[in-house]
């Protein structure tokens, strides 16, 4: 087990939330097949002993297209976004098939009962363009309270690509869409797409640890050209799953041995997270978080960054505090603390754990907290910093200061800390300080 897992504790801290709350977990055809499988059967079965109810959805593009090569037909459609005609049609449902069956056998010798229901009313996806889908369709509807039912009696969902309208023809869907429509109408907490190229990269191929709905949005339309088609996919489905009610949606490799656990259960993960607003991710600390900030702001001064602060100390002044969160938990910390007599206010613990960054969320905890600053009035800002100078002042719309620009009882902290750190100002108002 990773490293991170390896305390039992740090699973059981996600356990309240998630009891008896649905995750719809969709997997590629190629993870199913993947030597990793068996290990993320395992992964599931954890799930449900922990009261969290899983539906399991599949693809069958890597089946499809080698059901095809044994026949010798090329498939007109591999995913179910382009035009499916009726050989396909057949081709898909064959190998749908094998792929719900292995997922059904995995389960059962996990002592896990599971079905595969009808549960997706679908519709011709029509045309499109001037072009007939034909055999290609759209979710119209999710027999939710089937799933519920299922869900009730711990029996998980195992849904195929495959959809049947009211007269018992069958349709190809995309299985990253039919996620998202199950996630919307069972109010998932969690949708988790596994594939095989893990998270979302950067132009630098570094994976992005999180994202905002917006940002992936701003990210589909400025790179869509330099993602894999299967990254494309699954980022428009999440955003889509995101402005539509889903909290969280996940992308990670489905090959990663305990990947799963290693992404819910922890605040670093292995994939991508998508989250639905960023503005709900900063909140004022609270009595709670003391442990979390302190743990901060503990990182902050062994890299040299932050003033050495008592745990007894940050209980008293916790309410000056902001922390960023990513899926709940503070990531990131920023403080305000006022000096009323001057009309001052002093920015300050500035903190992005190391896992976080290079993602924005410094900026965003620095925007908040000045916001914040300005709704109440203050006239003038100070910070001091001995590392992130040059941002503050090129970026953050700083001017550098001395030690008389700050108020008394901060110059006195400030001499006796010898810390010789930058003083940095910065105008919020025309009001006199």
């Amino acid at each position: 087990m990773h490293e991170r897992l390896t305390h039992f504790r740090e699973i059981l801290r996600y356990v309240p939330r998630f009891r008896d709350r649905v995750f719809v977990i969709a997997l590629d055809g190629a993870v199913v097949e993947d030597d990793n499988f068996p290990n993320l059967l395992l992964d599931i079965a954890l799930l449900r002993s922990l009261s969290i109810r899983v539906v399991l959805v599949h693809g069958a593009a890597l089946q499809i297209k080698r059901y095809g090569e044994l026949i010798k037909m090329t498939p007109s459609d591999i995913d179910g976004t382009g035009i499916t005609d009726r050989e396909t049609l057949n081709v898909a449902i064959t190998a749908a098939n094998r792929v719900t069956h292995e997922i059904l056998e995995g389960l059962t010798a996990n002592d896990l009962r599971a079905v595969c229901p009808n549960a997706l009313v679908a519709h011709p996806a029509g045309i499109l363009g001037g072009v007939d889908h034909l055999f290609t369709g759209r979710v119209e509807r999710v027999d939710t309270g089937l799933l519920e039912l299922l869900l009730e009696r711990d029996i998980v969902p195992v849904i195929p690509p495959i959809g049947i309208d009211g007269a018992g023809a069958s349709y190809r869907l995309n299985s990253d869409a039919v996620a998202v429509e199950l996630a919307k109408s069972l109010k998932a907490v969690k949708l988790v797409y596994l594939n095989t190229e893990g998270g979302v990269r950067d132009a630098r191929g570094a994976v992005i640890r999180q994202m905002t709905a917006q940002e992936a949005d701003a990210v589909l339309k400025k790179s869509r050209a330099e993602l894999p088609p299967g990254a494309v996919t699954k980022l428009t489905a999440a955003v889509r799953a995101c402005k539509e009610g889903v909290e969280r949606v996940h992308i990670i490799d489905g090959r990663e041995q305990e990947g799963l656990l290693g992404e819910v259960f922890s605040n670093e993960g292995i994939g991508t997270l998508i989250h639905a607003n960023e503005y709900q991710a900063i909140r004022q600390a609270q009595k709670k978080d003391v442990r979390a900030v302190f743990g901060l702001i503990q990182q902050g001064v062994q890299n040299d960054e932050l003033l050495k602060r008592s745990r007894a100390e940050l209980e008293k002044i916790i309410g000056d505090y902001f922390v960023f969160e990513v899926d709940r938990n503070p990531v990131a910390c920023a403080a305000l603390h006022t000096y009323p007599e001057e009309n001052m206010a002093e920015l300050a613990s500035v903190f992005v754990a190391d896992r976080y960054g290079n993602q924005g969320i410094g900026a965003k905890l620095i925007q908040f907290t000045e916001g914040a600053a300005r709704r109440r009035g203050i006239a003038k800002l100070f910070c001091l910093s001995t590392q992130a100078i040059n941002y503050f002042v090129q970026k953050g719309g700083y001017a550098l200061g001395t030690p008389d620009d700050l108020p008394p009882a901060r110059r006195e902290r400030y001499e006796q800390s010898r810390r010789k750190s930058q003083v940095l100002i910065k105008q919020l108002s025309d009001r006199p300080a």
